[in-house]
């Protein structure tokens, strides 16, 4: 294909044009409501979630500094680091579930890209205006009325920014004195940043940058055909139906001059948050957001058509004129079942698991300064270090023993007191009543047994294997 080809020069216009700002009108329908539905559920979780309590403390809260996450009744500690890698196993999972099922549900409804610019994008219409007015503003001369208008949009667009700034750094320092802080100037330099960076990010993505973070910076968009295929549902304008399309009075018998259903009213592109004309095919920029089909909708009942020009379909059912309840049946096929079940099974261990967990933690290290040593009375001795880590919300008694050896004991007192959700280092030393002619130089293996001690606390308790050193 040679460089004066028309597609050659349209792909160079496209890559190299200055950006064409998006103006895009708001629409009401089933999809909309259900995409605000899960804007309000998304921010009540996230903005309220960080003020939440559980046992006198923070509910949700991800404490790196003390190497701690608090999620209501649960405390993780680094040594549960298998919980996070299941969880993003879970959620690339229900990524591809959902992808294969639905194409990007995700990005169109709950995508922080998404919500944040929805949320921006209702205070500007707030603030300037709908589309037409916001258009006719951008185009005037800079005015005192233009000025105030776009202080007073960007002044609410940094305040979201920077509460969720402030949200997001209070999920990993305690909300509260985070809070007492900020609001006395006093903020660490640490919090100070990432406050600020997050606002700034929340500012720059969903204020400015919008669709172009979805078309050139979301790598989602680059993989998201390898997702799909020919049963998947995606976003869809019926050409059959619609064309050719052309403009037409209500009454006109359309078909007599050989119209399709569409209008070419445009409501769909000018609808759309990317900017994309979805009556030419599937583009890797469309986020199935659906706003699109609310508007053809709203322009089908105002001709008298029925709705369904563009809507959630497959190239299959378009292909093979498959009525609803045959594309809903050919959804559910052996690659869509087969992600339900390894998701499920995975969801089902990962309950389990926690469930059954053990709420105490043993870490066993050998005193490298000192491996072997005879002691009065002829005994051996080595020297541990047990970390004792209690996962509960209160403070824990623990009794521990040793086995493996004969006559092997604990040279002092074998329990000890930890406080609630924290840690406690024992250094311990075990000694062998043994004659050296009975014990020959070497390694023994022996087991330490933490447990629990006090009402109900019988099943908790931690094995851990070590070695006794003979010199």
């Amino acid at each position: 294909m040679n460089a004066g080809h028309p597609l050659v020069e349209s792909a160079e216009q496209a890559l190299y044009e200055v950006r064409r700002k998006i103006y895009p009108r708001a629409v009401c329908g089933w999809f909309a409501a259900w995409r605000w539905a899960l804007v309000w559920a998304t921010q009540l979780v996230f903005y309220g979630g960080a003020w939440l309590t559980w046992n006198g403390r923070q509910a949700l809260l991800f404490d790196i500094a003390h190497r701690k996450f608090y999620i209501f009744g649960l405390v993780f500690w680094p040594q549960d680091i298998i919980y996070l890698t299941v969880l993003l196993v879970i959620a690339a999972l229900s990524l591809f579930l959902f992808t294969a099922l639905a194409g990007r549900l995700w990005c169109g409804y709950a995508c922080p890209q998404t919500v944040y610019t929805e949320i921006f994008l209702w205070v500007e219409k707030l603030i300037e205006g709908d589309r037409s007015k916001r258009i006719r503003l951008d185009r005037s001369e800079l005015n005192l009325k233009k000025f105030l208008r776009k202080s007073a949009k960007h002044a609410a667009w940094i305040a979201i920014a920077l509460w969720t700034g402030f949200t997001f750094v209070g999920y990993f320092t305690p909300i509260r004195a985070l809070w007492h802080d900020v609001w006395n100037a006093s903020t660490g330099p640490w919090a100070s940043f990432w406050i600020l960076f997050y606002g700034f990010a929340t500012y720059g993505n969903a204020g400015w940058m919008r669709e172009q973070v979805c078309k050139y910076m979301c790598p989602y968009a680059r993989f998201q055909s390898a997702m799909f295929d020919r049963d998947t549902l995606i976003i869809t304008y019926d050409p059959e139906r619609g064309e050719p399309r052309g403009p037409r009075a209500r009454k006109v018998d359309y078909r007599a001059k050989g119209l399709g259903d569409c209008v070419d009213c445009g409501v769909c592109v000018q609808v759309c948050p990317t900017g994309i004309d979805i009556r030419n095919g599937l583009q890797y920029e469309c986020i199935g957001c659906a706003a699109c089909i609310d508007g053809c909708d709203q322009v089908m009942d105002k001709m008298g058509y029925a709705r369904g020009l563009i809507r959630y379909s497959s190239e299959h059912a378009l292909e093979h004129k498959l009525d609803r309840a045959q594309m809903f049946r050919s959804v559910f096929r052996p690659r869509s079942l087969i992600y339900t079940a390894i998701l499920a099974g995975i969801v089902i261990a990962a309950a389990t698991s926690l469930a059954l967990r053990v709420p105490l933690k043993v870490d066993v290290i050998r005193d490298r300064a000192a491996i072997a040593r005879e002691v009065a009375g002829g005994e051996i001795e080595n020297v541990y270090r047990l970390q004792i880590m209690n996962t509960t919300e209160r403070t824990q008694r623990y009794q521990i023993s040793v086995s493996g050896l004969h006559d092997i004991h604990i040279a002092r007192e074998a329990e000890v007191e930890v406080a609630p959700a924290s840690g406690r280092v024992l250094p311990l030393e075990l000694r062998v009543h043994a004659e050296r002619e009975h014990l020959t130089p070497g390694t023994y293996p022996i087991e330490f047994e933490v447990r629990a001690i006090g009402e109900g606390e019988s099943r908790v308790k931690v094995e851990e294997k070590s070695v006794f050193i003979v010199r």
